[in-house]
């Protein structure tokens, strides 16, 4: 059974991110655990609103990926991607990561390289698709 590490926050619940995870379904038996990491969105917010948000989202994707008929757990991770996935394989093992972003010029983890550095850092093949808002 294939475990897929999926890294996402507002592209969670977002067709494109769905479609790969569809994708993974028909290519044999997986399981999915989905990391939010409780980024601080643009503006104030306080730690607490921020983990509230995460959760929220963390909740829908669940959802979501049971709707698809996949095995699914998750967490709410670290503020920063890199440290949420790393605590994460602390605990989990994994095959392969999956990273969702906002496009291109909007998403701050790309201008970051996240895909670049999860693979570095985990030594796990890492599979980055890019999409829009989720409609949550």
């Amino acid at each position: 059974m294939t475990r897929y590490l999926v890294v996402a926050n507002q592209t969670l619940g977002a067709e494109h991110l769905l479609d790969r995870v569809r994708d993974c379904a028909r290519a044999g038996p997986c399981r999915f655990y989905l990391v939010v990491p409780a980024t601080h969105p643009m503006g104030a917010w306080t730690e607490g609103a921020v983990r509230s948000d995460a959760q929220r989202r963390l909740d829908e994707g669940l959802a979501r990926f049971r709707a698809l008929g996949v095995e699914v757990d998750g967490e709410v991770g670290d503020t920063s991607p890199v440290l949420a996935v790393k605590d994460a394989m602390l605990a989990h093992t994994f095959d392969a990561i999956i990273v969702s972003t906002l496009p291109p010029g909007v998403s701050r983890w790309l201008k970051q390289d996240l895909p670049h550095r999860l693979e570095r850092a985990s030594g796990l093949p890492v599979t980055h698709v890019t999409g829009a808002l989720e409609n949550a």
